[in-house]
């Protein structure tokens, strides 16, 4: 990691660069594929899955029979655990259910707004070095709660042309019963124009490589929504004297195995915090089996040295992490004051694979900087909002002439006449 002291505030946008993705020419890729699907459906589909994955298939769906084969296979212990981040997941997210809002604004003018489900919804599940089945529950279960009608999954085959028994297990788990062999940019494109097989969808939720994610960008001129736009993971920690060093590079870590791409940011209050982190990073990183993909990311990261607490806050929401730990004393002094960050994690015993897994949030989240105007995925995500309104009699002839004054200074007479001839009727009778 690149060590920087007090830097000056000119240099933060440099020093803060994600690593570099060449969407352009990924684009270019991805392109002839989405097209590609379109045209020829499942045919496309298979081409490329036997091109990627280096399998030929006889069918896309995942029969019954592979589904109960899988449950056999994943042992009982993880079956609990995944039981309970089910049951965590489930209840922070059905507490954000929200009751159908109604407000009068004028006697007899009543707005209403109610959350209706995304009737079809796509979630892609990564299948390659780390097959996500944490994501199974952090997808399907608020979209089961927000109640989307139709629900498929798409995730790539290995070379036998299996699935990863745990993804097929937390699949079946959730009630998911379309479950699809495809995945990279073909899967994307399965779900955005719909195949024989595989039907087109409304919106499209998951993590990805980069074809996955210029796919999903795509999409959206297709008229298919997605997620949010999304890169390679990413984790800021602020650390002070309180902060256990151990604790610190090993959550440093945790993001930095996922991938090359990946990046870690750590601001410190002193010098010595950085060193003694350092040093149980290169401890640390010697145990990893993915170590070579975390040494590869440790490039691409820097550690910064802030004395000043103002200038470490202002600098951790000018970066806009996807998930920020805060290792410090009195973590909420600081919490209150972030205003750009996917998930933030408060205190030494709360580290960030606790949210990608179990402790109940969602850790499907904005990266690359997108934190500064995007969510992560929640229930909302799964619905739409739809408002109403219900005026009476009484309330047009008050809201009326208000309605009727700025349809006409906006020129629009139509629009001034649907209330003028209501108002007519009414004075009439």
């Amino acid at each position: 990691m690149k060590k920087v002291l007090n830097p000056g505030r000119e240099s933060w946008p440099e020093l803060l660069k994600r690593p570099t993705m060449d969407f352009q020419s990924t684009e270019e890729v991805v392109m002839p594929i989405m097209e590609e699907v379109k045209l020829g459906g499942d045919k496309a589909v298979n081409d490329y899955t036997e091109r990627f994955d280096g399998v030929p298939l006889n069918q896309l769906l995942v029969a019954q029979e592979e589904i109960d084969r899988a449950v056999l296979l994943v042992d009982d212990e993880l079956k609990n655990a995944i039981s309970v981040a089910k049951a965590n997941i489930e209840t922070f997210h059905s507490a954000q259910k929200d009751d159908t809002l109604k407000v009068e604004t004028m006697s007899g003018v009543s707005c209403y707004r109610k959350s209706v489900a995304i009737d079809k919804v796509g979630l892609y599940i990564p299948g390659g070095t780390a097959p996500l089945f944490s994501t199974v529950l952090m997808l399907a279960i608020p979209a089961k709660l927000a109640g989307c009608r139709e629900l498929i999954l798409c995730t790539p085959p290995d070379d036998q042309g299996n699935i990863h028994p745990a993804i097929l297990y937390t699949a079946q788990l959730v009630g998911l019963d379309k479950i699809f062999k495809v995945g990279g940019a073909q899967a994307i494109a399965s779900m955005t124009f719909g195949t024989e097989t595989i039907p087109k969808v409304y919106k499209i939720f998951g993590p990805g490589n980069q074809y996955v994610t210029a796919a999903k960008q795509l999409a959206t001129k297709f008229g298919v929504a997605i997620d949010m736009p999304a890169g390679p993971s990413e984790v800021a920690v602020y650390a002070d004297a309180t902060a256990v060093p151990a604790f610190v590079a090993a959550d440093l870590l945790s993001q930095a195995e996922h991938g090359t791409d990946s990046q870690v940011v750590l601001v410190a209050s002193d010098e010595s915090i950085v060193d003694e982190v350092e040093n149980e990073v290169a401890e640390q990183l010697k145990q990893l089996p993915r170590a070579e993909f975390a040494t590869k990311a440790l490039e691409n990261s820097v550690a910064i040295v802030a004395e000043d607490r103002k200038d470490a806050i202002d600098l951790l929401n000018e970066y806009g992490a996807e998930h920020l730990i805060l290792a410090i004393d009195s973590p909420w002094s600081v919490a209150d004051k972030i205003v750009n960050a996917g998930s933030v994690f408060l205190g030494n015993y709360t580290p960030e694979s606790a949210g990608d897994y179990a402790s109940g949030t969602n850790h499907t989240l904005p990266t690359n900087g997108y934190a500064k105007m995007y969510s992560g995925v929640s229930l909302d995500s799964f619905v739409k909002k739809i408002t109403y309104q219900e005026i009476t009699a009484e309330g047009l002839k008050v809201l009326g002439p208000v309605v009727e004054k700025m349809a006409s200074a906006e020129q629009l007479q139509a629009h001034k006449n649907a209330v003028s001839i209501r108002l007519k009727m009414i004075d009439d009778v």
